[in-house]
């Protein structure tokens, strides 16, 4: 049964742009390449069925998700069949990816809230595809049938169409760029991002660090700004109450879910603008978290500025924080924070 429903599994895969494909019969290897490719903010992923009995090993690796990851969305790719399909989204599938569009897969599909991406060549066939339900298109093969040239010409009578190219997507920055500004709304990369030769070194770290680029180009090609806005917002006590009188006062007044920490309460615990309430007082005002799209970049951009930086504190997977040196006008505490 998928873990995440339809929505947010199409959701994830606008918002990232990138779903690493790859296909590994040994469940150790396998498990390290999933992890490789979430470390990188690879948060979407595909384990095609190109083995003998591969849904075995995809069985046991969507098992090992399901109790490591929160946030990793596993899928199957190389579908073909209906019988096939309904194999793995019993095994755990989140979404389903095929070669080709085959309506009988859609059904299954359909049925089970699962989103499908088939893979089409034309028009007509995403048109077709569509008709049977698929939010995202698989374009495959990409290259073959046109490259971003195909892209751009098939969105301008049909600007609502989610185009994945999958098959020629290499993984730099040059054709990244090239399949974004066309107007892909995805990415699909096997080979050229989770190469045989880093596979067989045990690279992956490479993976990881490719992985995030990727994602990165792909950010810059949409034009997302470096600087994003403010992530949340440190508050800390003092004299007149404590870091959990101040919390409790927001869960009253307004109703939010507290989230204690070791540090600090966390209000509300899930949502937009967080308030990060602190339980002891250290020798600031506040801090105010700057939200960025790219931490390395956003640091180089700071430095540039004449101000100097306390060391990162790097969480692969999950966030990457760093302090400014200098304190803004009225003495608030800034910090960057990249997540993944």
């Amino acid at each position: 049964m998928a873990k995440f429903q339809k929505h947010e599994v199409v959701a994830k895969i606008l918002e990232l742009g990138l779903v690493p494909v790859f296909y590994n019969g040994d469940f150790d290897i396998a498990k390290n390449i999933v992890k490789a490719c979430w470390e990188g903010g690879g948060k979407v992923v595909e384990f095609t069925n190109r083995g003998d009995r591969a849904y075995k090993v995809f069985t046991e690796l969507a098992n090992w998700v399901d109790v490591t990851f929160s946030d990793l969305i596993l899928g199957v790719g190389s579908v073909v069949d209906p019988h096939t399909a309904a194999i793995y989204i019993n095994s755990g599938a989140n979404f389903v990816v095929g070669p080709v569009l085959n309506a009988e897969i859609a059904k299954v599909c359909n049925r089970r809230k699962i989103p499908y991406s088939p893979g089409c060549g034309s028009a007509s066939e995403i048109s077709k595809a569509e008709e049977e339900g698929s939010d995202i298109v698989k374009v495959f093969l990409g290259h073959q049938v046109g490259g971003p040239k195909f892209i751009k010409s098939v969105l301008g009578p049909c600007p609502w169409m989610k185009l994945m190219p999958t098959g020629g997507v290499n993984s730099t920055r040059e054709n990244i760029h090239e399949w974004i500004k066309a107007g892909a709304s995805a990415l699909g990369i096997g080979s050229k991002l989770i190469s045989k030769e880093k596979v067989a070194a045990r690279d992956f770290e490479g993976i990881t660090e490719l992985t995030e680029k990727c994602l990165w180009w792909i950010k810059e090609a949409r034009g997302t700004p470096l600087f994003l806005g403010v992530d949340h917002i440190g508050l800390y006590p003092e004299s007149k109450g404590t870091g959990k009188q101040i919390a409790d006062w927001y869960e009253k007044n307004f109703g939010f879910t507290i989230d204690e920490g070791g540090l600090a309460f966390h209000v509300p615990k899930r949502g937009i603008g967080e308030l990060e309430i602190f339980k002891e007082q250290p020798f600031t005002k506040c801090h105010i978290a700057i939200k960025v799209s790219n931490f390395e970049k956003a640091c180089e951009y700071i430095k540039s500025k004449g101000i100097e930086l306390e060391e990162p504190v790097i969480k692969k997977g999950f966030s990457k924080v760093v302090y400014l040196k200098e304190n803004d006008p009225v003495g608030n505490k800034i910090h960057l924070i990249f997540r993944y």
